[in-house]
C-alpha cells in the first residue's frame, strides 16, 4: 500500500470511532425512547448502520497493522510494478487511460487507481512501454499498447 492509502484508512477509522461511533450510539437511544421497537424503522436503520460501522471498525483494524508501505517515490523506470502510473492505448478503438497501479484497500476506478490484483494490473504487471498486452475483459479480451510508464 502506498503512505497515502494508508493515511486515508487511518483517517477513515479516526472518523467512524470518533464520529461515526457516538453518533449512530446516539441514533439508537432517540430511537428506543420513542417506544414499541418492533415497529420502529429508526431503530432498525440505526442498528443496521451500526453493524455497518462496527464491521467496517473491525476491517481496519486487522488491515492497517499489517500494511506493508511502499514509497513509490524511490522507483523509477520503464516497467510496470507496484506504484506505477501506466497510459495504455486500446490497440482497436484507440482509446487511452491512464491508470495507477495500488492496493486493493486504496484503489478506486472513479480516480483512476487500480488494484494491483485486479486483471488489468496482472497483465500490466512486468511488461515494459512499448509492449502489447492481452488484457482479459467481460466482452472478451482487449489488446492494448502501454505507451508511457511513471513513477511518482
Amino acid at each position: 500500500m502506498t503512505a497515502e492509502g494508508l493515511a486515508r484508512l487511518e483517517e477513515e477509522l479516526r472518523v467512524l470511532r470518533a464520529e461515526e461511533r457516538p453518533a449512530v450510539i446516539r441514533a439508537i437511544a432517540e430511537a428506543r425512547a420513542h417506544g414499541d421497537l418492533s415497529e420502529n424503522a429508526e431503530y432498525h436503520a440505526a442498528r443496521e448502520k451500526q453493524s455497518f460501522i462496527e464491521g467496517r471498525i473491525a476491517d481496519l483494524e486487522s488491515v492497517i497493522p499489517s500494511v506493508e508501505v511502499i514509497d513509490t517515490s524511490k522507483l523509477w523506470g520503464d516497467q510496470v510494478r507496484f506504484g506505477a502510473k501506466v497510459t495504455i492505448v486500446d490497440e482497436e478503438t484507440e482509446d487511452e487511460k491512464t491508470y495507477r497501479i495500488i492496493g486493493a484497500y486504496e484503489a478506486d476506478m472513479k480516480n483512476g487507481s487500480i488494484s494491483i490484483s485486479s486483471p488489468l494490473a496482472k497483465a500490466l504487471i512486468g511488461r515494459k512501454v512499448g509492449d502489447s498486452v492481452e488484457v482479459p475483459a467481460p466482452g472478451g479480451a482487449r489488446s492494448v499498447e502501454i505507451t508511457a510508464v511513471t513513477y511518482n
